[in-house]
């Protein structure tokens, strides 16, 4: 545990008391600070690239206030967190819907704040494209096999059961922070507390 004098350090990230009984890392300890924000699909490619622009293996932060978007961003993101070894915490300053919930679950650490939302839902698939019925049909076969698998792995990474899981996504829910934090996914932050 940090004394006093570290946490005094961050007067504004006092957490409540948390499930793990954890603090956020030391300011030494943070190495960079990342922002995923907006829609995935609008930054795809900054996004990613702010992931590789940090040192293998380091520590830092990860600001999410994301509705989601692509689902392959996501995957990638997230992927990128876990093959360069990044120690990183996530804080959800507003929001973090949808695909974002990915990148926050392959973070060490994940913290929300009592305002902080959280839509869970089954993925969806929009086409702006003319595409044939065949086309159509292997397209949908391929997008139930990702959800299935992004399910799983959302599930497993934050040590959740897939019945919950369900319970939070059919038909679509918004759960707030302390839900989170109840679950054993995350711990609470919060920033306007004295």
């Amino acid at each position: 545990m940090h004394d006093q004098t570290e946490r005094a350090k961050l007067p504004k990230m006092r957490s409540y008391p948390a499930v793990s009984g954890k603090k956020l890392p030391a300011e030494r300890d943070r190495k960079w600070e990342i922002l995923l924000a907006g829609d995935f699909n609008d930054q795809h490619t900054e996004l990613l690239k702010s992931l590789l622009d940090v040192p293998r293996n380091s520590r830092g932060i990860i600001y999410i206030d994301s509705n989601g978007g692509s689902v392959y961003t996501a995957i990638a993101l997230s992927s990128l967190i876990r093959l360069r070894g990044l120690r990183a915490t996530a804080i959800v300053l507003g929001e973090c819907s949808s695909a974002a919930l990915l990148p926050f679950a392959a973070c060490e650490e994940r913290f929300v704040t009592p305002l902080s939302t959280h839509l869970f839902h089954p993925m969806k698939w929009e086409s702006e494209e003319n595409v044939r019925l065949e086309e159509a049909a292997e397209w949908t076969r391929h997008f139930k096999q990702v959800e299935q698998n992004f399910e799983k792995l959302l599930a497993s990474l934050l040590n959740l059961d897939l019945e919950k899981l369900a319970a939070w996504s059919m038909p679509g829910r918004f759960v707030s922070g302390q839900e989170l934090v109840e679950a054993g996914v995350a711990q609470m932050l919060d920033p306007f507390s004295a």
